[in-house]
Parts: C-alpha cells; sequence; structure tokens
C-alpha cells in the first residue's frame, strides 16, 4: 500500500475500522503534490469535535477513579488525544510530501503506535463500560497542529509539546490507577510512557536538524511555537526528568521547562513592579530616579511573583535565571509568566484579565495604555484606573487630615457633627470620648502651601511643648523628601530646603516628632463589595524611615501583632479594642475609597509611642498608600508557611552586606542555605516550617538582597 493512500485513509475515512487499519506493506514511490488542510478530519458522527468555544468538556476527577464509569470517561479522553495524533501525522504525511524520506518513514511507525494506542484504549474504556464516542470530543489538538506550515512546526508542536507532556501525565495517571485496583489501565499508561520516550526523541532528532544551528534548543523551541502552543503545554503536573533525559533533552532544556509558566487557559492579570509613582507625582515628567533608587527597582523587579497566582504574567526588565526560579519552585511557590517590560504591546494579541501595577500613576498609566483594549475582566478606562481624584489618595495630607477627622470623632462623640456619611461610619461618633491610648488631634501632621504657613505651624507645635518637629513632603519616595527640625531655629540649609520646595509648588505636612517604638502596617484590598482585610505585619524601618524589614505572626491574618498589643499596660481588653477601632477606620475608608472609585491593594502604615510621661500611644494612620506594599509581599509569602510559623522579610543592603562579613549576595545567599536550609512539612501540599529563601536573584543582585525567613520562634529574627 502506497503511504499516500494509507494517510488518506487515516484522515478520511469515516469509521474507525479504517482509521486503524495498518497496512502489513507499505511503499511510499508516489508522495503526490500536497493537500489544503480540511477543516476537521472525517470521523464517525459520534466523534466529530464539539463546537469550538463551547466550554471545557468536564473531566473527571482522581477523587472519582474507584467508579468504573469515571475511569472508562478518563479513558475517553486518552483515546482520542491518541486518535487525533494518528490524524494529525497522517495531515503531515499528505501536506508535506517533499519532506525527508527517512522523516516520512519515521513518521509512519509513530502512526502506527498511534494506532495501537487508540485501540488499546478503547478496549480498556469497554472494560470499564465506555464505548468510543459515548462523550464529547474536542479538536483542540487539531486547531493548534494543523495550520502548520513546514514539518519543524509539527515536530515542535505535537512531538515536543503534547507527546511531550505525556512523559508526566502517563506516569501520574498510572499511578493513580494502580492506587483503585486497575492494574489493566495503569500497565496500558506504562505502555504509553515508555513509547512516547521514543517519540519524543524522534521529533527531537527533525527538530534539531531543522532549527536554527545558532540557537539552543529552548531557544528554537520557543521561537518556533505559535500561540496558543507554548512550553507550557509541554509539561504536565511535573517533570519528569528522567524520561526527558532517555529521550535526549539536554539539562539546560528541561531546567527551563521547568520554571516556565504560561496560562493553559485562565485569562492572566499583568503585574509591574513601578516603584516611583510618589515620585511622578510629586514632580511630573521632570522625576528621575537616583542611581541608587533605580538600581534597587531593578533589583526587586520580580517581586510582583509572589502576589499573583500560576501563570499571570509579570513585566520585568529581564527574566530571572533558572536556577533562581528553581530554588523558588522547590520551595512551593508557584511561577508566573515573565514578560518584558519594554514589549509591553506584544501582549496586544492576549486575553488579559486585569492589570496589576505595584502602584496606579501616570507611570504605569503609561507603561499599560497599550494593553488596556485587551482586558476583559474588569472594564475601566485609563481615566478610571487613574485621575486626580485618586492621585490625592497618595498624598500624605489626606492621609493626615483622614486621621484628624476620625480622632476628632472619636474624643468628641458629638453626633450633631455629621463629618462621616454612611450609618457604619456613626459608628465613630458614638464612641466613648475618652481614649486614653490613642494620640491626641494635636499630633496629627497639618498641610501647609507658604514658608509663611510652615513657620506658623511650626510655631504652633512648639508653643504646645513639641519641640522636635517633622516635615515631609505630601507626595515623596518613601524615606526621602522629609527634613528633620530639632534645633530651636530653622538652620540656613532648612530654610533654603523650604524655601525651594514651595517654589516648586509642592506641599508639605508639618507634624511633631514623636518617639515611636515600633511600627506595624495594616493590609487591605478594596474589592467590588467592600475592603477586605488581608493582614497585619510588624514594620521595622531605619532613621529615614526607609523600609529595613517586616514580620508577620502565625495569627497575622486576623490580629494586631503582639508586639504591638503587648505594649499597652491598660485597658485589659486593649486587643479587641484595637481591632474594633481599626474595623471602624476600614469603615470610613471604605466610603473614601468607594467615593473616587478606588479598587485594588492598599496598606495603612501606624506606629506606637510613648508620650511625655512614658505612655503608650497609637498612631492609628501615619500613611495610607494606595498600592502595593512590602507588607502585602510578606502577607502573601507566607501563605506558603506552616500555621505555626512566623516570616520575617526583610532588604539586605550593601553596607549590612559589608558588615556581616560578605562580599557579594551570593556568598551571602550560601550562607543562608547552608545555615538556615527550607525545612518543609504537610501533606499533599508541603509548606515551610522553617528556613530562609531568597526573594530575588542573588547572582544580579547589585544594591538590596530580599531574603524570606521562616521560623517558630520570631524573637530569633526580631529581637
Amino acid at each position: 500500500m502506497e503511504l499516500r493512500a494509507f494517510a488518506e485513509q487515516v484522515l478520511f475515512a469515516t469509521t474507525l475500522e479504517e482509521k486503524l487499519q495498518t497496512p502489513d506493506v507499505i511503499t511510499d514511490e508516489r508522495p503526490g503534490t500536497a493537500i489544503v488542510v480540511p477543516e476537521m478530519p472525517n470521523r464517525p458522527a459520534n466523534l466529530t469535535f464539539k463546537p469550538h468555544a463551547t466550554g471545557k468538556s468536564e473531566f473527571p476527577g482522581l477523587h472519582r477513579l474507584e467508579d468504573a464509569t469515571e475511569r472508562g470517561k478518563l479513558l475517553h479522553f486518552f483515546g482520542n488525544h491518541e486518535l487525533l495524533a494518528t490524524e494529525l501525522m497522517a495531515l503531515v504525511l499528505l501536506k508535506f510530501p517533499d519532506a525527508p524520506a527517512a522523516f516520512r518513514k519515521g513518521l509512519f511507525q509513530t502512526l502506527k503506535d498511534e494506532q495501537e494506542h487508540t485501540r488499546l484504549y478503547m478496549a480498556r474504556m469497554k472494560a470499564c463500560g465506555v464505548e468510543f464516542g459515548d462523550f464529547p470530543v474536542s479538536g483542540y489538538f487539531w486547531r493548534c497542529i494543523a495550520p502548520m506550515q513546514h514539518p519543524i512546526d509539527y515536530v515542535a508542536g505535537l512531538c515536543l509539546t503534547f507527546e511531550q507532556a505525556n512523559l508526566d501525565f502517563a506516569g501520574h495517571y498510572g499511578r493513580n490507577f494502580a492506587t483503585v485496583g486497575d492494574a489493566d489501565s495503569a500497565k496500558l499508561l506504562q505502555k504509553i510512557y515508555h513509547d512516547e520516550i521514543g517519540h519524543v526523541a524522534y521529533g527531537l532528532k527533525w527538530f534539531r536538524r531543522w532549527k536554527n544551528p545558532n540557537q539552543s534548543d529552548w531557544e528554537a523551541f520557543c521561537q518556533t511555537l505559535k500561540f496558543p502552543l507554548s512550553p507550557q503545554r509541554a509539561k504536565g503536573f511535573s517533570v519528569n526528568v528522567e524520561g526527558r533525559r532517555a529521550a535526549g533533552l539536554d539539562p539546560q532544556f528541561i531546567a527551563e521547562l521547568n520554571v516556565y509558566s504560561q496560562s493553559r487557559g485562565r485569562t492572566p492579570s499583568v503585574y509591574v513592579f513601578n516603584a516611583f509613582t510618589e515620585g511622578f507625582l510629586a514632580q511630573g515628567k521632570k522625576f528621575n530616579p537616583t542611581k541608587l533608587q533605580a538600581q534597587l527597582a531593578r533589583d526587586l523587579e520580580n517581586l510582583p511573583q509572589f502576589l499573583c497566582r500560576q501563570d499571570d504574567i509579570v513585566l520585568v526588565r529581564q527574566k530571572p535565571s533558572v536556577e533562581f526560579l528553581s530554588r523558588i519552585k522547590q520551595a512551593g511557590y508557584s511561577l508566573p509568566e515573565f514578560a518584558a517590560t519594554d514589549s509591553v504591546a506584544d501582549l496586544q494579541a492576549r486575553k488579559l484579565g486585569s492589570l496589576r501595577p505595584w502602584a496606579w500613576g501616570p507611570d504605569s498609566q503609561q507603561l499599560l495604555k497599550p494593553i488596556f483594549a485587551s482586558v476583559s475582566g474588569e472594564k475601566r478606562s485609563a481615566e478610571q484606573r487613574f485621575n486626580a481624584n485618586l492621585a490625592e489618595l497618595y498624598s500624605k495630607a489626606w492621609s493626615a487630615d483622614l486621621l484628624r477627622k476620625i480622632i476628632s470623632c472619636r474624643r468628641r462623640g458629638d453626633e450633631s457633627q455629621n463629618f462621616l456619611a454612611s450609618q457604619s461610619e456613626q459608628s465613630l461618633l458614638t464612641s466613648a470620648p475618652t481614649i486614653s491610648w490613642l494620640c491626641s488631634e494635636n499630633e496629627v501632621g497639618i498641610a501647609v502651601n507658604s514658608l509663611s504657613e510652615a513657620q506658623a505651624v511650626i510655631a504652633q507645635i512648639r508653643a504646645r511643648g513639641h519641640h522636635k518637629i517633622m516635615v515631609k513632603e505630601a507626595y515623596g519616595v518613601a524615606g526621602s523628601n522629609a527634613l528633620r527640625l530639632f534645633e530651636p531655629e530653622l538652620l540656613p540649609h532648612q530654610l533654603r530646603w523650604l524655601e525651594n520646595t514651595f517654589a516648586h509648588e509642592r506641599q508639605l505636612v508639618v507634624e511633631p516628632w514623636l518617639e515611636r517604638v515600633l511600627d506595624f502596617s495594616v493590609q487591605l484590598e478594596m474589592t467590588a463589595t467592600g475592603l477586605k482585610l488581608c493582614g497585619y505585619t510588624g514594620l521595622l524601618n531605619d532613621a529615614r524611615g526607609q523600609f529595613q524589614a517586616n514580620f508577620a505572626e502565625s495569627h497575622h491574618h486576623k490580629r494586631i501583632p503582639t508586639r504591638i498589643v503587648s505594649l499597652f499596660t491598660e485597658p485589659k481588653d486593649i486587643s479587641s479594642r484595637l481591632l474594633e477601632f481599626y474595623d471602624q477606620i476600614f469603615a470610613v475608608l471604605a466610603a473614601e475609597l468607594r467615593r473616587v472609585g478606588f479598587v485594588g491593594p492598599l496598606g495603612i502604615d501606624a506606629f506606637v509611642y510613648r508620650d511625655a510621661s512614658g505612655a503608650a500611644r497609637l498612631k492609628p494612620i501615619v500613611e495610607i498608600n494606595p498600592r502595593y506594599t512590602m507588607g502585602r509581599v510578606l502577607v502573601e509569602l507566607m501563605h506558603q508557611s506552616t500555621q505555626a510559623s512566623c516570616g520575617v522579610f526583610r532588604l539586605l543592603n550593601q553596607a549590612q552586606l559589608r558588615a556581616a562579613g560578605f562580599e557579594n549576595f551570593p556568598a551571602y545567599a550560601r550562607m543562608l542555605a547552608e545555615k538556615f536550609p527550607l525545612q518543609m512539612e504537610g501533606e499533599p501540599v508541603p509548606r515551610i516550617r522553617e528556613g530562609a529563601l531568597c526573594l530575588n536573584d542573588p547572582t544580579t543582585a547589585q544594591t538590596c538582597l530580599g531574603i524570606f525567613h521562616v521560623t517558630r520562634h520570631l524573637a530569633s529574627l526580631v529581637p
């Protein structure tokens, strides 16, 4: 029988008997001319592809495999995949008659294997009480592979993608069949596994012959695949290294595949670490981060990978190394897809769920504007994503005004002063007027817009007994753009700083310097249905107010850190009172956010300080950050720690590195791995019990290294 006639029989026959017939003798003397690709192969009516975009077929869960019919249904899925493979191989023979004879001969041998696999699956599903055609079947494989323009598209798409993935799926499902006592199905999947090793090896041989010799296997593979196919489709639940090595794939290819991520169907959201929104709000297009600030942002640009879900997209200038991502995956964290920040427009063809920058501002709005139209999960205009009302939320003056309003209502208990709109907010008005543990209105910052206003407010504050004063720009990058006034009179350089700030029409906030004991933060998410509490974290800042570290106790998702609560000696029920007070703040804040149309992440910075008598007092809002924060990163990191563990997230800078006696970040990372190895526990999903994990790549870090340290004893890390 001529190979062409055989291929036509497989592709165009309308019965399974004809499709699965294998000739004893085959010749390839008349390959003929290339055919036009049909919309779909001919099939029996009960095996015709279900209409495209009608939803996924119900895939039987592994927890139901004890039921024979459910096993048959699973085998039905597999049988359709094998039949699709035979039809696609027949299409290759008919579409590329001029392909090398050795390639066509090898393809015929593989096609015979797929026919046998189909027959074996049919026999097993029948033993389970299921006939081939009892359930709807998908044509996904056909839609992905049939448009191929060259045989390399076939070997990349079928052999190195779908068949490579079967190296994982065959073993996984085989073990599950064995677990429920179906030894025959387990044995069949073991045979499929061994055959797939040969099929992948065959595809790899020809792929290497046709690919660009200047590219690695991995580079050529990624470039050859056409959307919706991606390397993500080339692996299952876990990567079977042994099977891939047996097929001839090199270690670098396997390592790259292991850490590769792209959505298989879930609409991904897009994340980016834009760290300088406040700077752009303060200075507009004139803002230019310092060299140190810019490098720090580059070092930490992958941090959003701990905020997003698997298959989401994180924009980066440089993708983290395979070695680094492998360690993150070993710690139990799912990996996102990484895309180039300077190629955002390439995502226009993708269907996207939502846009989640670190902060919405003029910078992120400009960066993400090319893909606004691709977002299907949230229909918001550019103006709705960021506008003047939303910009106001970044102002320290706005935070101060909100705190003043809350304290005023709490202390007066005056229902006649209707400062707050909603009924839930009215609870603030009826609370007891005397709160010994709360700061006073006099300790809240005041916004000023001129030198004369600033001098007047400074004089007022000092007249009340606060001689030390802090002056901050209303908009500014964390810890910068601030001035301490500890001397009795303004010094010349302080006066020049104030004059220069006002000359640039920037607003300042003047407030008493308070002797803070311990900072903490509240992490929240504003959704369409209201404000959601994500967790409380302790906060450690340096003398300039810049972030150094934060910590989360085991109960962080619902309670204020014990270290904060323990600073108050009275009242006895201070813990519940603090939580109740913050619930009331959340009600006020939610109304304000709803008014301006804000949705997304935000954090509240707060601290406990000592008053003149030495008593602990709470400043419940220092500033509100309407964006992601390092505290939110820690809250998300803690999802992968065990329930009884505590966590610390810190940034190690160059000065701290040298003080610890290390020359570079890789050396420090090696010390962490040796001294604090990750200890995992729990089933079926192991979580971190103890140990340290680097959060950005130590080999490329220049200014700082992010470290997540999990422990059962917080005092060992935070004295």
